[in-house]
């Protein structure tokens, strides 16, 4: 049980946040100047969904370790809030269309990324190694917000 909640709260959140994106990519999105080096459109569900299962597959052994309760309370808080930073960005960016502000927080959830990996690397290093590609993903979302910020 706890490895299919694991797995159902990243996915649902990631789906919640997709519904602010899906209805704007044809509307707002396109109006918007973008660097020519940009994905199209279609990757970004595809790469989104892995990402959200690595997350759930990490959290999921974070939890059922058999790490100290304080311990695994600092990774589970941590992780709580890079998700609640990442489904904000969705909303930011795609619902208010505010880019400069979506830029702001999307280098706060890097952050606090990067303080899960840190934290779930005490617990489980399969789980600390499980979160690279999420914040790699976010690295390039960063730079591609950026642009975007300059280019509008």
């Amino acid at each position: 049980m706890k490895l299919v909640i694991s797995l159902v709260l990243p996915l649902a959140v990631g789906g919640i946040a997709g519904l602010f994106t899906t209805s704007e990519i044809s509307g707002w999105f396109q109006t918007i100047r973008k660097p020519a080096w940009q994905p199209p459109n279609w990757v970004f569900g595809p790469v989104w969904t892995g990402l959200y299962i690595l997350m759930g597959i990490a959290f999921y052994l974070v939890w059922k370790s058999p790490a100290p309760a304080k311990t695994k309370r600092m990774a589970v808080t941590l992780w709580i809030i890079q998700l609640v930073f990442n489904f904000f960005w969705s909303f930011i960016f795609f619902k208010k269309h505010q880019i400069d502000w979506a830029l702001g927080e999307i280098v706060i959830l890097w952050f606090f990324i990067l303080l899960t990996i840190l934290s779930f690397g005490r617990v489980s290093k399969p789980a600390a190694w499980l979160m690279v590609p999420y914040i790699s993903w976010v690295t390039f979302a960063t730079l591609l917000t950026l642009n975007i910020y300059q280019l509008n």
